[in-house]
């Protein structure tokens, strides 16, 4: 047989992007082209750097497929992994090697489906299974909160096993870490720390959202040493939109349900020297019961009082709660010790109407701003642009997936027919 390719018509189409048995027909290609012949096997005609089924890859190095002697070249090469998501490779001009183009994951199965065409044009298969040997080093992801409804101020946060501070890692982690949300929104990643990441929309979330947080970080190379563990996804929904605005200044909070008012009560807020902060808070928890002792905030005066219906809007101790010891000045003074306090018929109301998650709001207050991570939920506080220069993608589109756009396809196969 002679070593020279034929050039024969159905290759007119260059370069294609679709399979190889789809390629012949949308060339115009009859059946009585080669292509359409079944496939003869092609295992004696394809090496690879790592034998079939025989060693495990070393995930550091790219998988090279290449054609033995002269009497057939690679047509078209896909490579998937478990989950059917696609690697991408190149394929040399003349067809006589292909290879990976990004890093292997670690610890991964791959199935890399092998065309071929030999000098008479007759197509050949072979399919090649490959596993990568394991890593080492892993950096493992935990998603919050756990699944569940919450308000539209709730973050989403990833903690990460250990800390990634250079710029490119960071990347490769945080373009793995997905928010999918329906409805879709503008949103981004903000890395608090080298351990610590949240997301937040650029505007709350919308009410009846459900929001999805997975991780495709699991073998994925990050560093030199370092690739991705598992993550547990989690699923979170949100509810009506519960805004409460407390007014240090007039002393009334005004409760609203999907931009209604729906409730306004007399509170009290921080007196001087422990004045209520300022700014967006996100409801941390709540407890029916607690006691607050003057201990617990290093306050001059001493107290200890049993606390009812108490919702928590601060690590270091500030909630909305009952406090029928200044109905007096509920309304028209600030006396607390920089919670907000009303009676316990508003409070028990108030506690059975938010969950974690809804937001807090206080304006007019004579004390500090909400801090942004470091006493609870206050991303809020920060501008957006701000947040979205805490992501390590910053040139990148920051919104969420929508629910019609999940499902993956052959956009990063590698599947090239070389030129004659």
């Amino acid at each position: 047989m002679s070593n020279r390719p034929r050039t024969r018509t159905v290759l007119s189409c260059g370069l294609l992007l679709v399979p190889l048995a789809v390629s012949a027909t949308a060339c115009g290609g009859s059946s009585s082209e080669p292509l359409s012949a079944k496939p003869y096997d092609a295992a004696d005609q394809i090496s690879a750097n790592t034998p079939d089924g025989k060693q495990k890859a070393d995930p550091d190095k790219p998988l090279e497929v290449t054609v033995k002697g002269d009497e057939a070249r690679i047509t078209d090469v896909t490579a998937t992994d478990a989950s059917g998501r696609y690697i991408s490779g190149e394929l040399s001009a003349d067809g006589r090697r292909w290879r990976t183009t990004v890093p292997l994951a670690a610890g991964t199965r791959y199935t890399v489906r092998v065309s071929t065409e030999d000098e008479d044009g007759a197509p050949g298969r072979k399919t090649l299974v490959v596993e990568t040997t394991d890593a080492d080093d892993r950096l493992s992801v935990k998603f919050g909160p756990d699944s569940g409804e919450y308000g539209v101020g709730q973050p989403v946060t990833a903690e990460l096993s250990k800390p990634i501070n250079d710029p490119k890692a960071r990347a490769v982690v945080e373009s793995a870490l997905k928010v999918d949300s329906a409805p879709r929104v503008e949103g981004s990643w903000h890395w608090v720390d080298g351990k610590s990441l949240h997301f937040r929309p650029k505007d709350y979330w919308p009410a009846h959202a459900t929001i999805a947080v997975h991780s495709n970080l699991d073998g994925l190379k990050i560093t030199k040493k370092l690739y991705g563990g598992p993550a547990k996804p989690v699923r979170l929904t949100t509810g009506d939109r519960i805004e409460a605005i407390t007014d240090a200044g007039s002393h009334q909070m005004t409760v609203l349900r999907n931009g209604e008012e729906v409730n306004t009560i007399p509170v009290t807020t921080g007196k001087p020297g422990y004045d209520t902060r300022n700014g967006v808070k996100v409801i941390l928890g709540k407890e029916s019961f607690v006691r607050m002792t003057s201990a617990s905030i290093g306050a001059s005066d001493f107290y200890d009082l049993p606390v009812y219906w108490a919702t928590r809007v601060t690590w270091s101790g500030e909630y909305v709660h009952a406090a029928p010891w200044s109905v007096g000045s509920q309304g028209a003074a600030n006396v607390s010790h920089g919670c907000t306090g009303m009676s316990t018929g508003n409070a028990e109301w108030f506690f059975n109407m938010v969950r974690v998650g809804d937001v807090v709001k206080v304006v007019n207050s004579d004390g500090e701003s909400m801090t942004a991570f470091d006493n609870g939920f206050g991303d809020w506080n920060m501008p957006w642009k701000e947040w979205r220069d805490g992501s390590a993608l910053k040139n990148k589109a920051s919104t969420t997936t929508g629910a019609a756009e999940q499902q993956q396809g052959p956009a990063d196969a590698a599947r090239l027919r070389p030129q004659f």
